[in-house]
Order: C-alpha cells, then sequence, then structure tokens
C-alpha cells in the first residue's frame, strides 16, 4: 500500500479521534468511533495543549497573572474537550468509592449527578493542574509543559480500553472498541515524541509518573467494577496529565 493510500485512512482516523474526543467543528461527515484511530489521541491531546498553551500566552500580553492566564488555560482545554474528561474523574471517584457492589458502582458512575468523592476528586486535581501550570507559566515553560502533556495523557486510554475488558457492556468505551495493538504502539511512540520535542529528558519522569497513576487506576477498576467504563477512561487523562504537569514544574520550573 502506498503513501498515498494511506492518506485517507489517516485523515478518517484523525477526524474520528477529534471527532470522539473534542468539541472543534469538523469536516460535515459522519463520525464514527473507531478503535483503529486510537494511535491519533496523542495527537488530540497535543492540539488542545497548544491551544491552551496559546490562551495562556494571550493572557500574559495582557499583563494578566501567571495564576489568572493558568486558569484560562485550564478553562479552554475543558470547553475544547466539552468537559468529557472531568467528568470521567467526578464519575469514576463517585462510582469506585461510593458504592458498596459492582451493579451499584456501575450505576453511581452513570448518574450525571456529582457526588462528594467526584466533587473533592474533581477540586484536588484541577487545583493540582492549576498549581503546576502556575509555576510552567512563570517560567515561560506552559507551551512545552502543555503539549507534552496533552499528548502523554492520551496514550493511557489506548493503553487501558486495550488491555481492561468493558465492564459495562454498553457506552462510548464500548462503542468504540478495542483498538489494535499496533494503533496502541504508535499511540505511545507519539505521544512520546512529542514528550522528547517538547521537554527533552524530563520526559522520563512525566511518563513514569503518568504510567504509575494509570496502573493503580487500572488495578482499582478491575478490583471495584471488572474492567474499564468512558469515565475510566477520562479519569486516567486527567490523572496522567496531572502527573506529566507536576513533573514537567519539577523539572522545567
Amino acid at each position: 500500500m502506498t503513501n498515498r493510500d494511506n492518506a485517507p485512512l489517516i485523515r478518517d482516523d484523525l477526524i474520528a479521534a477529534f471527532g470522539l474526543l473534542t468539541r472543534l467543528p469538523l469536516p460535515q461527515i459522519q463520525i464514527t468511533p473507531s478503535p483503529r484511530a486510537a494511535w491519533a489521541w496523542p495527537v488530540v491531546g497535543a492540539t488542545i495543549g497548544a491551544l491552551a498553551a496559546a490562551a495562556a500566552s494571550a493572557a500574559l500580553t495582557l499583563s494578566i497573572p501567571a495564576g489568572v492566564a493558568a486558569a484560562i488555560a485550564l478553562g479552554m482545554a475543558a470547553m475544547l474537550t466539552g468537559g468529557l474528561h472531568e467528568d470521567g474523574l467526578a464519575d469514576t471517584f463517585d462510582g469506585l468509592f461510593g458504592g458498596a457492589t459492582r451493579d451499584k458502582r456501575l450505576a453511581i458512575m452513570k448518574d450525571s449527578r456529582i457526588g462528594s468523592y467526584g466533587t473533592v476528586a474533581l477540586v484536588l486535581i484541577t487545583l493540582m493542574r492549576w498549581s503546576a501550570l502556575t509555576a510552567l507559566i512563570a517560567a515561560d515553560q506552559h507551551w512545552a509543559g502543555l503539549i507534552a502533556a496533552g499528548a502523554l495523557s492520551r496514550a493511557p486510554m489506548a493503553v487501558l480500553i486495550a488491555t481492561l475488558p468493558n465492564a459495562r457492556g454498553t457506552g462510548l468505551s464500548h462503542m468504540t472498541g478495542s483498538p489494535p495493538q499496533g494503533a496502541v504502539a504508535a499511540a505511545l511512540v507519539i505521544a512520546a515524541a512529542f514528550g522528547i520535542l517538547c521537554t527533552g529528558m524530563a520526559i522520563i519522569g512525566m511518563a513514569t509518573l503518568a504510567a504509575i497513576a494509570t496502573w493503580a487506576l487500572a488495578r482499582l477498576s478491575r478490583a471495584r467494577i471488572g474492567g474499564q467504563t468512558g469515565d475510566i477512561l477520562g479519569a486516567s487523562q486527567q490523572l496522567a496529565e496531572t502527573a506529566a504537569l507536576a513533573l514537567a514544574a519539577a523539572y522545567l520550573a
């Protein structure tokens, strides 16, 4: 197959990835979740990170303080995704810690209302992301940190959806399906490439802490609900991004 033959597949995968993970306007074609498109998820993450960094830089040109610029960047990222991952984080913590049985935990995760566990998790994770990003902005390293963390934090979603069974049998994760090994490997390579280009050797610490956070979440979700759901994938993105930004701030700020 020639590169010309591959071009439509790459285009379709990118459109499917952006259609799944963002609210960005896309070509007027039918968009369906595609497991093959998992390789492109880090590309989506890097794009979101770049747009969030641009928002922070625009704020800085107006002499807005670093802390406020960090909040603007996080707000931009949430707007671009429609709060998809933040919603998954809140639902995950409500379900995993708020139910006594597997079925009850899954029912809580499906409930659109947010509980105490979800609220605490969302506040603490957002505060950690904001603190790390404020330090990166103050050091003029927010472009590197946000792009690298954005790409790196989408790779764990590909790993989890490929390695853990679907716990519910319905929902977005089930509709997307399990990606092929090649797509998962490509997602990891692409995420690492963005990280190296943006942060150099700092990517080692960022990837290590993100991997630990993902592993802990995978173990907990397997034990509590028997696998993964779309909410678990969203939570993995938030936890991995928090870990990556924290290490980026430690190394670069």
